[in-house]
């Protein structure tokens, strides 16, 4: 089982899962982008249900999920949890209770094709790669260990700088304020306060999305619409549908170490300008 806004390579297993025969349920959110507690409780203690999945913070809208809670309720029914850290995994302190957690070295700095996976001990695990009978490894081949170095290394270098992630999760705070002040029709999503502190969306009347990515890219800006994974699908994302929000005309801007206050002062400049002109070609006023 898992939640509604997983991330698309979470729901493409559970689609094999279900191809192969086996049996997949999905937990609804609110409105910010949350699951209930109660209904991932609920639907954990199924009988028969054998792995729950949820993630520390969504993709798309960087909503923190209620993980320690839901960690202990599938303690309590005997099922084990995988978390995707991803969006939090170096910016965040981890969540307890989970069994299975997944994070990526790039979303920290670290270089890219470098994925973690941590099973706590006493998790029951199987490994899907065939296994090296020579030195009973899991994984044939050989690590690519200077790799895996420079992902410590930057991990570390990200935990050193104690006040980025309060600095970025500022000019976050400053984009969710601005932005419905400055661009008339405009919903920002996901939680205010419970949230990643590098990620906004926001969600624009009138104006398709892939007008303002390609607008914002002349101006300088690499955001994207929805999930930056799927965003080239162009079909509605899955999230804000799961959500109940507006679907189309969607920015999600994903600040990074390093960016400053003069890069969010020309964003929020050029932002109502640009909405403006695509929304007047459309043939609507703002």
């Amino acid at each position: 089982m898992l939640s509604a806004v997983e991330h698309s390579a979470v729901l493409h297993a559970a689609g094999v899962h279900e191809r192969d025969g086996g049996a997949v349920s999905a937990v609804g959110v609110s409105r910010t982008g949350a699951v209930r507690v109660d209904a991932f409780a609920e639907a954990v203690a199924v009988p028969g249900t054998a792995l729950a999945c949820l993630q520390t913070a969504n993709h798309e809208v960087g909503t923190l999920q209620p993980v320690a809670e839901v960690a202990a309720a599938c303690r309590e029914a005997g099922v084990p949890l995988l978390v995707d850290a991803a969006q939090t995994a170096g910016r965040l302190p981890l969540p307890e209770g989970w069994s299975v957690l997944t994070a990526s070295a790039h979303k920290w700095g670290g270089p890219p094709g470098v994925g973690v996976l941590v099973v706590r001990k006493g998790t029951r695990f199987r490994s899907p790669l065939p296994e090296d009978e020579r030195e009973g490894r899991r994984v044939p081949g050989f690590e690519n260990v200077p790799a895996i170095v420079a992902a410590a290394a930057a991990l570390r270098a990200g935990l050193a700088e104690e006040h980025e992630q309060e600095r970025l999760s500022a000019l976050v705070d400053r984009i969710r304020r601005t932005v419905p002040r400055v661009v008339p029709d405009v919903e920002v999503i996901g939680e205010d306060e419970d949230r990643a502190p590098h990620i906004v969306t926001f969600s624009c009347l009138y104006v398709a999305g892939e007008a303002l990515l390609t607008e914002l890219d002349k101006a300088g800006f690499a955001v994207s619409s929805g999930s930056s994974c799927t965003a080239s699908t162009l079909r509605p994302s899955h999230v804000l549908e799961a959500m109940g929000v507006l679907t189309h005309g969607n920015i999600r801007v994903s600040l990074p170490r390093g960016a400053s206050a003069a890069d969010v002062d020309r964003f929020l400049e050029v932002l109502p300008g640009i909405v403006r002109r695509i929304r007047q070609e459309a043939g609507v006023s703002s």
